[in-house]
């Protein structure tokens, strides 16, 4: 009788998340795939086939544009672990106490205020009346306002602002694991900090770097907001092609098929990263 009251419970326990993934995942993607395979063919009138994915190969202007946001997705990637490893090996291996906790709750606090509030943020400090363009005007460092909006480097701030949380937190986690006893084992035997970064630091820490990465670039890829607002409407980021056919050309088969292009490109890159870096999908999320 215990035994089946514990299967129950853990059953019960069970369905809520299995209900949340089947409505809210399973047949959502399901309902897009069948979409993606229907070409309009009359008023009304559809057949099965891969038209709407064979366009996307077919015309230059989207396997380009989503080359480009796939290009830009792994820079942004690569600067968010630039920033956020020292960042997160400080807050792991350097400070104590109230001093961690207090850093880590700084890093935090920005993500308690919505993405569409930070990027707004953001354009108010780089438009052409913001705060950094008339600061300089101030300090008489420029002559005339300029406009730090609309082009390639304000998406990647953006970018990177807006996904670094999710690179700290898997580095925290993975290097809080790493006995210092190792690190300074490693200089007593006359290690320079380099080569103990290079020896011990960066390979305990790999799970953590690969499982960051791999949620940054994901976000990243698929990120809607922050490329369209610092970007401008000419930033040709994928998802913005993707909206727009949704939402203005009301093609819902070639939006679908876009959309199912993205998830199965982005996934051929994770895979291959997962490869070049020897490290496993089951391995990395478990131990980050």
């Amino acid at each position: 009788m215990r035994s089946d009251a514990s299967k129950l419970g853990f059953y019960l326990l069970l369905a809520p998340i299995l209900l949340w993934l089947v409505v809210l995942i399973i047949l959502p993607h399901v309902g897009l795939f069948v979409v993606s395979i229907s070409e309009k063919v009359g008023p009304r009138e559809y057949q099965t086939g891969l038209g709407n994915y064979a366009t996307f190969f077919g015309e230059p202007l989207y396997w380009r544009t989503f080359a480009r946001t796939a290009i830009m997705s792994i820079l942004a990637t690569a600067l968010t672990l630039i920033l956020g490893f020292p960042i997160a090996y400080y807050i792991a291996k350097l400070s104590r106490g109230r001093t961690k906790t207090t850093l880590f709750l700084m890093c935090m606090i920005p993500f308690w205020v919505s993405e569409l509030v930070r990027t707004f943020g953001w354009m108010i400090l780089l438009r052409e009346t913001g705060v950094i363009s008339t600061g300089l005007q101030n300090l008489g460092l420029i002559s005339g306002p300029i406009e730090l909006l609309y082009n390639d480097a304000a998406i990647m701030v953006g970018l990177v602002y807006t996904s670094i949380l999710f690179m700290v937190v898997p580095l925290v986690t993975t290097l809080d694991s790493l006995d210092d006893s190792l690190i300074e084992a490693g200089y007593d035997l006359g290690g320079t900090t380099v080569s103990i970064m290079r020896e011990i630091v960066i390979p305990h820490a790999m799970p953590g770097i690969v499982s960051g990465c791999i949620v940054v670039f994901m976000l990243s890829l698929g990120n809607y907001l922050t490329p369209i607002l610092l970007g401008g409407k000419d930033s040709l980021w994928f998802t913005g092609m993707i909206y727009t056919q949704f939402i203005t050309r009301f093609n819902w088969e070639l939006g679908s098929a876009l959309g199912f292009l993205l998830l199965g490109l982005s996934s051929a890159i994770v895979f291959l990263g997962l490869k070049l870096s020897k490290q496993s999908l089951s391995n990395t999320m478990g131990r980050a």
